[in-house]
Order: structure tokens, then C-alpha cells, then sequence
């Protein structure tokens, strides 16, 4: 898709909200705008039924119940409620380790080391193999009766990886410890019913599934929501595990973007953008510059994701050269602006170099054939500026 004259490739790190979300949330901004935590009148009971609704619809997306469907401000706090939730509650336990793989999300990773400096629990990351799948080994041998969660990300946002996270759930349930999945890219990747396992905390974030901005969900199974300690203390709102009144538009929209992603449509929207995404890779494959493919082949990668190695060339000078046609990214929204190699790359095994040289780009279900054959052509002649420049690394 292009927005003016900039092909958007960087649907990871956002998408756009969906024309029939837009249109349905709009009547909740005004005429039907009441407070769904006002019991006594019929505007807060129209207002209660919409939040319920969209409850629902998220709830049926992940294979989950609506009681289950707590709304938060996105995927991070989600995270955040998943994981500080648990070990403030948990605290003079027994279960004091907690297990999370090496490409988890930075809200994950950085929540972990508060759970270690505050609160005084280990905090060990499960290595990953060079497609970034867990090293189901190493978790079996880290795995013992004295761990409190696991946490996985079902869909990596860097290089793509779709986890097998009933397997990983599994071997974290047979020793009593409670997984929680960072499930933000798993439904535009794919139809997740029946992917996730009960039991398992989820966090989602609309605004990665073709929703608004500014809301999210923990879907938090009820045999273990008495397990989570609140952050936010208020009216006792959502089984009182997050206080404050629910913002109902945005979770209208959320409801429907999770309803758009179970539809026939959805899955034949994800096979054209895997077809799109492929396309992409042949046609970067073809030009004179040699590429490498970071992350999986195949379906086992989220279907528009394509985290490519530029050898010989920094990846924030393609980027730079690319401005304002393409618009693409080094990795995730939420460290663009630091300096270091992407986490993730490295746990994959890249060094510095090779992680520097990488660009994620991102298709979304709005990129064209058009849209393809015109990037290529563009990359191809930034390289060659480049390389005429003499902006070419030795490494």
C-alpha cells in the first residue's frame, strides 16, 4: 500500500485500521458515548453490551471466554500485567525462576529485569536456534518444580517465527508453571483457533490486527486470574485486575479487527500476502547485490514478514537512502531508536555486522503487485548509489 508517495512496508510495527472498524467504532465517539461501568441507566447498558460484544469477538478469536477478556492499553501493559502480575502475588513463594526465550518482545525483557532487581527472582532466557524456534532441549533441562511462568512470543516481530506454542505450553504446564504467550502478531500471521492452549495468559494488541491504537487485551484463563496481582488499583473494573473505565470505541474496534481476522476472507487475505511477500524475496534474490534470509522458510513465518541481510551495505543507510519512498524498518518500533545490534539477531547467532546490514520489511494485506515491483526498483537503485558513493562496509 502507499500513503502519498511512500510504499509502506513496516506493518509490524503498526498497521492500518481497517475502513469497517473505523465506521463502526465512530457512533461510540459520540451518540452512543456513555460510561459502560454506569449500572443504572440505559446509556451505560448500551455502552456495558458493546464492550461485551467486543469481549466476545476477541474471545472467539483466541478460543477463549469473554470473562476471560481483560482490555488494557495495548500489548505492552498486557505484558506487564501477565508477568508483574503474577510474581507480585507469587512473592515468599516457593517458584521463584522464571523462563522467557531470547527474542521475546523489549516490554517482556524489560519487565524482566525488574522481576530480578525488585522482586528477586531469576530470570533465565531459553536459547533459541538460528530460525529463532525454541530449543525445546533446553527448556525441558531448565524446566523444574520451582519455576512460575513461562514466556514465549507466539510470532516473532523481527524475523517472523511462529512458535509451536502448545507444545512449549505443554512442557510448561506438566511442571505446574504458568505460560504466557506475547500473542501481538500471531492473528494477522494466522487463524489461531485451536493454536492456543487453555490455560495460557495471551497478550494482543489491537493495533497490529488492523485496529486502533491505544487499546489491547490479556486474556487471562479465570482458574488463574485469582494468580494475578493488579497494577492499577481504582473501581475494581474487569474482574478488578485492571481499575478505570474501559474506553468503549476503541474496544468496539478491537472487537471487530479480532471478528475480520476469523473470516474466510482473512485467510485468503493471508495467502495473498504470503504470495506478495515471496514475490518480494525473488524478486531481492534476483538483483545484483547478494542477500541473505534471516528466520524461517516457508510457513512456518509470519506470511508478510521478510528480515533480509544486505551484505556489504548498513541497513540505516539503506534506509536513509530509500527516504521518502519506502518505508521499512531495522527491526521493532520500540528500540528503533537505539544504537545496539536488534537482540534478536544476535540470539539467532548474527554478530554485529551481519545484524547492522538487516531490514525488516513488512507486508501487509494493503501491498500490491505494484507496490512490489516498484520497491525493488527502488532498492536496486539505492544500492547502486550507494555502492557508487563508495558507502559500501568492509565487513
Amino acid at each position: 500500500m502507499k500513503i502519498g508517495n511512500t510504499i509502506y512496508l513496516d506493518h509490524q510495527a503498526t498497521t492500518p485500521i481497517d475502513p469497517h472498524v473505523l465506521a463502526e467504532m465512530v457512533p461510540y465517539f459520540s451518540d452512543s458515548f456513555g460510561n459502560p461501568h454506569s449500572s443504572e441507566h440505559c446509556i451505560g447498558w448500551e455502552a456495558a453490551r458493546a464492550v461485551e460484544h467486543a469481549a466476545e469477538r476477541i474471545a472467539q478469536l483466541i478460543s477463549a471466554d469473554a470473562d476471560e477478556i481483560i482490555f488494557t492499553s495495548g500489548a505492552t501493559e498486557s505484558n506487564n500485567i501477565a508477568l508483574l502480575g503474577l510474581v507480585r502475588r507469587a512473592a515468599g513463594g516457593e517458584r521463584r525462576r522464571i523462563l522467557l526465550s531470547a527474542i521475546e518482545h523489549k516490554s517482556v525483557l524489560a519487565v524482566s529485569r525488574i522481576l530480578g532487581r525488585q522482586y528477586g527472582f531469576s530470570v533465565e532466557q531459553i536459547p533459541v536456534d538460528r530460525d529463532g524456534f525454541i530449543e525445546l532441549h533446553a527448556l525441558r533441562d531448565m524446566l523444574d518444580e520451582d519455576v512460575l511462568a513461562v514466556s514465549v512470543i507466539a510470532v516473532n516481530n523481527e524475523i517472523g517465527t511462529i512458535q509451536d506454542v502448545r507444545q512449549i505450553a505443554g512442557l510448561a504446564e506438566s511442571y505446574g508453571a504458568v505460560f504466557h504467550c506475547d500473542a501481538a502478531q500471531a492473528p494477522v500471521a494466522a487463524f489461531p483457533d485451536g493454536i492456543f492452549p487453555r490455560g495460557a495468559i495471551l497478550s494482543l494488541s489491537a493495533h497490529k490486527m488492523y485496529g486502533p491504537k491505544g487499546i489491547g487485551v490479556v486474556a487471562i484463563p479465570r482458574e488463574i486470574q485469582e494468580k494475578i496481582e493488579p497494577l492499577i488499583y481504582g473501581g475494581g473494573q474487569q474482574n478488578g485486575l485492571r481499575s478505570g473505565t474501559v474506553p468503549v470505541p476503541l474496544c468496539v474496534g478491537m472487537g471487530l479487527a479480532a471478528q475480520l481476522l476469523t473470516t474466510d476472507d482473512a485467510e485468503e487475505r493471508r495467502v495473498a500476502l504470503r504470495r506478495h511477500r515471496d514475490a518480494f524475496l525473488d524478486g531481492l534474490k534476483s538483483l545484483s547485490w547478494p542477500i541473505s534470509v534471516n528466520g524461517p522458510i516457508g510457513r512456518a513465518r509470519h506470511p508478510g514478514n521478510l528480515n533480509v541481510r544486505f551484505a556489504g551495505f548498513a541497513a540505516q543507510e539503506i534506509l536513509s537512502a530509500l527516504q521518502p519512498r519506502i518505508a521499512a524498518s531495522t527491526g521493532s518500533a520500540c528500540t528503533s531508536g537505539f544504537p545496539e545490534p536488534s537482540h534478536v539477531l544476535r540470539a539467532i547467532g548474527l554478530d554485529s555486522y551481519e545484524a547492522e546490514s538487516s531490514i525488516r520489511f513488512s507486508l501487509g494485506f494493503g501491498t500490491t503487485d505494484q507496490d512490489v515491483d516498484n520497491a525493488l526498483g527502488m532498492i536496486d537503485e539505492a544500492l547502486k548509489r550507494l555502492s557508487t558513493l563508495g558507502q559500501v562496509s568492509s565487513a
